[in-house]
């Protein structure tokens, strides 16, 4: 059964969940059908900016709501689990501090070993520059912001709340990879994915329960995840999971077969993406070997 350092609840709860599992799975999927809620109430209350808003300031409002849907329950769970929000994974006083930034760099690093490694197999081309002058800036700064509100819906959806709440009926690691498995079916959604791309996701996202439970948190994760979406989307301007965003950087291209490329679905669509998971998590492993998160 899982436990938060500082934060526990009373014994004879703990007994009744230990036993019931069922009742653990139940808090679960209300936590999901709140956010569902939530985001329903969020799109009627949004829905007049629409035809206001142009594509990309639309997305921005969307990606926030989702944000906004998966964490608000979050705080609804603290209060019915008796617990603190953080507990769950983003304790507010390590909002945006060492394990953010440190992930951000990990995440950029990361995908640029990537499209080195395709750019020297002789399948990347980076192009020329497609933006310039004020507008290099603001579509960074948009992206970035873009890709933020992106990492806090997936991790907290899928690796926070979630996370917790089956790591007790389940233990961590099993539920790290059922609910992994569950987040690369879910990039199957996507216009232009393919099954290596979900594969992909799904051993991305396991590799970012591996920083859960070493860090402690989910900080290092959304900074993870937010560089290697912008990476992906504006700097080396490729698809992210299919989809070649407006407002990219260059006008970059690949040349090859797709189980190199990636084809449609981009960079984590390569084959070679598997082998910088690898690579992650073997240098991961070793830069933080201590558990933090639901050791016993």
């Amino acid at each position: 059964m899982l436990s938060v350092p500082g934060a526990s609840l009373p014994a004879n709860r703990d007994v009744f969940i230990g036993h019931k599992g069922i009742y653990r799975g139940a808090f679960w999927l209300l936590y999901l059908a709140m956010a569902w809620i939530v985001f329903q109430i969020e799109g009627w209350l949004v829905a007049s900016l629409r035809s206001d808003l142009g594509l990309l300031w639309w997305r921005l409002v969307i990606e926030g709501c989702m944000m906004l849907a998966a964490i608000l329950p979050g705080f609804v769970m603290a209060r019915i689990e008796d617990r603190p929000f953080g507990g769950f994974g983003l304790p507010v006083q390590r909002a945006f501090r060492r394990n953010f930034w440190v992930g951000t760099l990990w995440g950029i690093a990361s995908l640029s070993m990537l499209m080195l490694a395709l750019r020297v197999a002789g399948t990347f081309e980076f192009g020329s520059l497609l933006l310039h002058g004020a507008r290099i800036f603001k579509f960074a700064a948009y992206y970035a912001a873009l890709f933020l509100f992106t990492g806090f819906f997936e991790e907290f959806l899928v690796r926070g709340y979630s996370q917790w709440a089956l790591a007790r009926v389940m233990n961590f690691w099993p539920a790290a990879a059922f609910l992994s498995v569950a987040f690369g079916y879910i990039h199957g959604a996507n216009p232009g994915e393919s099954k290596t791309g979900m594969v992909a996701a799904g051993l991305i996202g396991f590799f970012l329960c591996l920083t859960l439970r070493r860090t402690g948190d989910l900080w290092w994760a959304v900074g993870f995840h937010m560089a290697w979406d912008w990476g992906e989307s504006y700097l080396y301007s490729v698809p992210d999971s299919g989809a070649l965003l407006p407002g990219h950087l260059t006008n970059s291209s690949f040349h090859g077969p797709d189980w190199l490329t990636g084809g449609s679905v981009g960079p984590e669509g390569s084959y070679l993406v598997f082998v910088v998971v690898g690579v992650l998590w073997v240098l991961f492993d070793r830069a933080y070997p201590e558990v933090k998160y639901g050791a016993k």
